[in-house]
């Protein structure tokens, strides 16, 4: 099995349609597939019937936004139930803070930066179903502003720029519980990346299992096999699964196509199979 539990598509914040994406990861030989598109499930049907084209296991998914003591978290459900109540409750509040922070960021660039940034974040916000950053770097980059979208995020969109708008997400538990009530496993995603102190980061993935979380994804792109092994030991130290994903976007970065990621430690209890068990 090669398992990818983490990418995206046109949806949120991806590239592809969830079919390109489909067919690019069975061409990659991946055969347990999940799309996590942040804070929608809208792709889903489209995956779902992309892939039983395909012979690709399918799982529902998507990448959640929450806060917690003040740091954006991001927690992946995973063989969630995309049409239950309480889920699509949860999910319209966020595409609603989405906006607003879209609406505030263009304020804000018009304000501090440049009449025309501030409005292509506010056309971001109007035209958008579920704006986010990466689409006004995106923008920012095709305007001549930057060079690529790393650089977008340096200059206008991170703390300290002139387009940095914080949003308080929905917290842990409230995201954790509208995991589970739509039948989904809850994976932590990519904790390396998260400015934590290493007790900070105990302290969470504590909370997190002690509220109902069921896995840390061990390994997001490019990750080092020291953060794979750390992340790993505090898995296991906490009876949590761990897991794996490329948190695929664009097909131009080679180094997260999708299956591509570090590989996850030998005889580890894998989320993958729990998932595949399921729905394989």
């Amino acid at each position: 099995m090669i398992a990818d539990l983490h990418t995206h598509s046109h949806h949120s914040d991806g590239l592809l349609a969830p079919e390109q994406l489909a067919q690019l990861a069975s061409a990659r030989g991946v055969t347990l597939l999940a799309l996590t598109d942040h804070d929608t499930v809208a792709g889903c049907d489209s995956m779902r019937n992309a892939c039983s084209k395909l012979a690709v296991t399918f799982v529902s998914g998507v990448e959640m936004s929450c806060t917690w003591r003040g740091q954006t978290l991001h927690i992946l459900g995973l063989g969630i139930d995309e049409s239950n109540d309480a889920l699509q409750a949860q999910l319209s509040h966020v595409a609603e803070l989405r906006r607003a922070r879209m609406r505030l960021i263009g304020e804000r660039l018009a304000r501090r930066c440049d009449a025309e940034l501030g409005l292509l974040a506010l056309g971001i916000a109007e035209k958008t179903a579920l704006p986010t950053r990466m689409h006004l770097a995106r923008d920012i980059v095709l305007r001549g502003h930057a060079a690529h979208t790393g650089e977008a995020f340096r200059n206008f969109l991170v703390r300290g720029r002139p387009g940095y708008a914080p949003c308080e997400w929905p917290d842990l538990t409230t995201t954790l519980q509208a995991i589970q009530i739509a039948g989904g496993l809850a994976s932590l995603a990519h904790p390396h990346r998260y400015q934590l102190s290493s007790g900070a980061l105990r302290t969470l993935i504590g909370e997190f299992a002690a509220n109902g979380g069921q896995a840390i994804e061990c390994s997001s792109g490019p990750t080092s096999p020291n953060d794979v092994t750390r992340l790993a030991a505090l898995a296991s130290a906490n009876g949590l699964l761990i897991s794996g994903g490329s948190d695929f976007h664009d097909p131009a970065n080679a180094w997260n196509t999708p299956g591509r990621f570090a590989k996850l430690p030998a005889g580890s209890d894998l989320l993958a199979s729990r998932l595949e068990t399921k729905h394989g």
